[in-house]
């Protein structure tokens, strides 16, 4: 499940739970298209969206998505996908740092004994759980 956080850790859109095992970027292009659309129900800009990602969403495919939606992809460099000096995409690790805010999301979410384990077998039920979550989180920031 791919979501997307303000800068002090509450959720503010994800997307869909995807049934089987797939790997990170298994149609991030779409789970992405699907949170920045529910960004902007909100009535939210998106355009000049900082994103802060780890290395396993470095992607071109996925990069090239940002750019061209506005958000600036500040992903942090696959070793596997090459030299960093041989590509030309723009990092800042100040900024970077700041990702430690998604991680501690991530951890309090991890807290909740529902998602150690997914007892649930329904995606329904499974996104039910997590705007519980969300919501006990944004209610503890109020």
């Amino acid at each position: 499940m791919l979501f997307v956080c303000d800068n002090q850790g509450i959720p503010i859109a994800y997307n869909q739970p995807l049934a089987g095992n797939h790997h990170d970027t298994f149609e991030l292009e779409q789970l992405m298209g699907e949170v920045i659309e529910d960004i902007k129900s909100s009535n939210i800009r998106t355009d000049g969206l900082f994103l802060n990602a780890d290395a396993r969403f470095d992607t071109d495919k996925f990069r090239n998505y940002c750019f061209s939606n506005e958000v600036f992809a500040n992903i942090d460099f696959n070793p596997i996908n090459g030299k960093v000096s041989e590509r030309e995409y723009i990092f800042d690790n100040t900024l970077y740092k700041r990702r430690f805010v998604i991680e501690r999301t991530n951890a309090w979410i991890d807290a909740f004994k529902a998602f150690l384990v997914r007892f649930e077998t329904k995606d329904l039920h499974w996104r039910c759980w997590h705007l519980i979550a969300f919501c006990a989180k944004l209610i503890r920031k109020l």
